[in-house]
């Protein structure tokens, strides 16, 4: 081909955290199929630096900016890499990729089918390894005396019969046992000493052994399938079967209860069972619920995530998982271990963010389109703090998809800010804002309601729909996040994507605004949050805007938590308003007029949500979903908590797949597709301006 020289030329090239980028000499070798780099074109001659095999990989520009490439090899490896410009860029990528192509059809041409060949742990490593230099005459594998079990050898059974899968069933549980016995044996090891539970050639055992039980289940399902159509008739046209995620429960394909007699299920606690067993939510009633916010009781629960036991005893998991990660690796799919969890669902996270109902329902109260701006930027900035639960990065569970969350606020009248001053007048960082009052004494006419939904409207991409609303003041808030984490070496990234629009019908006012990103760093010692980025709030009709920079912490030095923000009347260009502190501490406003104010967010009282008993949520709701959970991590028995975890989860795939299979979309229960986004079925916008249509009409 014309295209198939080679070229050559000066790239920069990610090495590490430490290092960074660097300028490297790099030759495509379009005859030997080869990329390979030297430090500089002088010493192009000798030995290169580092060599990629190009027949099987992937070239995938990076959507990070148009300079960004990386060069995935078949065999793992990974080059990240930057041209000068996106010129540039386009030259090597599409000289690569054609030279990736070329030579992985030609091993597919010139090659026959690799014969079966049997695999060793210890003749992988060379003799210049320090395991084999430890102990040369014993490896992993004997180590443990793991046996092996092979089937019988006779005939092939053309119709796989029902007792035959409950044979094999019997013989893969038997296998995951020995599995799990394999794996508390390695971590039973100590961290330091002869043989530790670190050692690379357990940890490349660890892996290999669950990628092997992984794939037998995948086989598993497949059997499944074949006989699940066999007893309905044949599976339609155009129907396929793909690989699979593991760990398939069997109770979504047997209708004759075969699969509750299979041991394995026997074993399981009955809460297990019930999860795996709770039906397709699509087969539920899918009609939108009016929850009565009297049935709604002040939450009692307070779960602080202030325990480090858990992170410290489990760092061998940690090392684990990150070295089967890398560097900008989407952690969407990823399972991560369960002692990391807080014991509550995202969707109630969101919920979280709504603790000061008072400062939220204030923004209407302003007298004018500046001072409501303010306000909601100073609701805004405060909502963050008692989002976290404790100091140390956990992470939320992982909503189901079609999984629910309710609940409301109720905030005496007296309490919230109806004149031109903010209710947490100025003040200064010692002195404590003023309580809520008891609210059971208080009648009906004396509080105000807000009321909370949240519902997971997406599983693949995780996309969460949260809406709330104060009828008595005709304000709601309306949401869409779609949650994206990455690797980022020593920490996770989580990239916020979406909009909210808050929406003050008495003003006719609609403002927008999106959320910062959030970092679990040091995630190997004691990993903590913060937040980074820069937001926008924007109102169209009145003109102004507001611009917050939430400040990640520098390399050396700097302040953690910072923040800084302005608001703006965009007509003039003039800033009404400044701020600057800590999102989690202290937050110092500073208006136009001169006027300095100071909230301490550790003093700002908080309000209790109201939430349902479980005995009155639903199935799908989300405290009642993950109660089992949540009660294991409450005793600190991480493994029966992994159990229950890994129940919905199994149970989420397994519809998943029936809804793929059956060509059925899912359908949500509060929120509709509108764009690229999601809104509430009944928003409080079009309630009111429904009836205020009726009402003239009707004079």
């Amino acid at each position: 081909s014309d295209h198939m020289e080679n070229i050559y030329g000066y790239l920069m090239k990610y090495t590490n955290l430490v290092t960074g980028w660097q300028y490297r000499f790099f030759v495509l070798n379009n005859d030997a199929g080869l990329l390979e780099y030297f430090v500089n074109e002088q010493s192009r001659h000798l030995k290169p630096r580092g060599t990629l095999q190009l027949a099987g990989a992937v070239i995938s520009p990076s959507d990070e900016d148009s300079h960004t490439f990386t060069v995935n090899a078949a065999s793992g490896e990974q080059y990240k890499l930057r041209a000068t410009d996106a010129k540039e860029r386009q030259h090597w990528v599409s000289r690569l990729q054609i030279c990736t192509q070329h030579h992985t059809e030609a091993i597919g041409k010139n090659n026959p089918p690799l014969k079966s060949r049997s695999f060793s742990l210890a003749s992988q490593g060379s003799a210049n390894s320090p395991g084999v230099q430890r102990r040369p005459s014993q490896n992993a594998v004997s180590f443990f005396n793991v046996g092996h079990h092979r089937l019988p050898t006779g005939k092939r059974v053309p119709i796989m019969q029902p007792d035959h899968l409950v044979d094999v069933r019997e013989m893969m549980s038997q296998a995951e046992g020995q599995q799990r016995d394999l794996i508390r044996s390695i971590e039973c090891l100590p961290v330091s000493g002869h043989l530790t539970s670190l050692d690379q050639d357990l940890l490349m055992l660890k892996a290999t052994s669950m990628a092997t039980m992984n794939c037998l289940n995948d086989c598993f399902h497949i059997l499944q399938l074949q006989h699940a159509s066999q007893q309905k008739g044949s599976l339609p046209a155009g129907t396929t079967i793909s690989w699979l995620e593991p760990k398939i429960s069997l109770a979504n394909h047997f209708k004759n209860g075969a699969a509750q007699n299979f041991p394995a299920e026997i074993n399981k606690p009955a809460s297990v069972r019930e999860e795996q067993s709770i039906s397709e939510p699509c087969q539920l009633t899918r009609e939108p619920e009016e929850i009565n916010p009297d049935e709604e009781l002040e939450d009692i629960c307070d779960d602080k995530e202030d325990d480090l036991g858990a992170v410290e005893e489990q760092r061998s998991v940690i090392l684990h998982l990150l070295s089967q990660l890398k560097l900008g690796m989407d952690l969407t799919r990823v399972v991560l271990p369960t002692f990391i969890l807080e014991k509550r669902s995202l969707l109630e996270m969101y919920a979280d963010f709504m603790s000061h109902p008072d400062l939220f329902i204030a923004i209407t109260n302003g007298t004018t389109p500046e001072e409501r701006m303010i306000r909601f930027v100073e609701y805004y900035l405060t909502s963050f703090h008692e989002g976290r639960k404790g100091a140390i990065a956990k992470k939320p569970y992982n909503p189901i998809i079609g999984e629910t969350f309710h609940c409301s606020w109720r905030m005496p009248k007296s309490d919230v800010a109806t004149d031109a001053g903010s209710n947490f007048s100025a003040h200064s960082p010692s002195e404590q804002v003023t309580p809520s009052k008891d609210l059971e004494s208080q009648t009906e006419l004396d509080y105000y309601t807000v009321k909370f939904v949240a519902e997971q409207v997406s599983h693949h991409p995780p996309v969460s729909g949260f809406y709330a609303e104060c009828v008595e003041r005709k304000m709601c808030v309306n949401a869409h996040i779609w949650t994206k984490s990455k690797f980022l070496g020593m920490s996770i990234g989580v990239t916020m994507v979406g909009e909210g629009l808050l929406s003050l019908v008495e003003h006719g006012e609609e403002y927008t605004f999106s959320l910062p990103c959030a970092y679990a760093r040091s995630i190997l010692t004691v990993p903590w949050v913060e937040l980074g980025g820069k937001v926008n709030i924007n109102c169209a009709k009145t003109g102004y805007s507001a611009s917050i920079n939430f400040h990640t912490k520098p390399f050396y030095g700097g302040k953690l938590h910072r923040v800084t923000g302005e608001v703006k009347q965009n007509a003039t260009n003039t800033v009404v308003c400044r701020v600057q502190g800590e999102w989690n501490s202290v937050l110092e406003f500073t208006y136009s007029n001169g006027e300095t104010k100071y909230v301490d967010l550790t003093k700002l009282s908080v309000t209790r949500k109201r939430v349902r008993p479980l005995e009155k949520q639903g199935p799908f709701e989300s405290r009642r979903l993950w109660q089992h959970v949540t009660e294991s991590l409450r005793d600190g028995d991480i493994d029966k908590a992994t159990e229950h975890k890994r129940a919905l989860e199994e149970r989420q795939r397994n519809e998943e797949r029936l809804r793929a299979e059956t060509e059925t979309p899912w359908c949500t229960k509060y929120f509709l597709k509108e764009g690229d986004g999601w809104v509430y079925h009944k928003p409080l916008w079009k309630t009111v301006s429904a009836v205020q249509t009726q009402q003239t009409d009707t004079n």
